[in-house]
């Protein structure tokens, strides 16, 4: 399991930083794929929701510090993805949504732009 903060990956080398950043993406992918097979209301449905809100939380707290050293616009468009994010986790919670491909297909834009 991906257990890390966000300041332990700013310290690393910025190119080891990008790895664990990918690995954590690529796992999130790996899950959301596994709960759309098996459905909502599956324990991997709960499991992927749960790592990407998690995945989620710690990216949206690092981009709001002032002291993050990307842009100001990628910055708040990130933020902008995250909250949508989170607002698709809710609804699939809730089975108001089956939207885990959509997901899947924004985490593997963002873990391909982690080059």
């Amino acid at each position: 399991m991906y257990q890390f903060s966000y300041a332990e990956i700013l310290q690393d080398d910025p190119r080891e930083a990008r790895l664990r950043e990918r690995g954590a993406f690529e796992r999130a992918i790996e899950l959301l794929k596994e709960a759309e097979e098996k459905g909502p209301r599956s324990n991997e449905s709960a499991e992927a929701l749960a790592f990407l809100r998690q995945l989620w939380t710690i990216l949206i707290e690092d981009l709001v510090s002032p002291e993050n050293g990307l842009p100001e616009a990628l910055r708040a468009d990130l933020i902008s993805i995250g909250l949508w994010i989170m607002k698709e986790v809710d609804l699939i919670r809730s089975e108001k949504s089956r939207n885990f491909r959509g997901l899947s297909e924004v985490c593997a834009l963002i873990r391909d732009g982690l080059k």
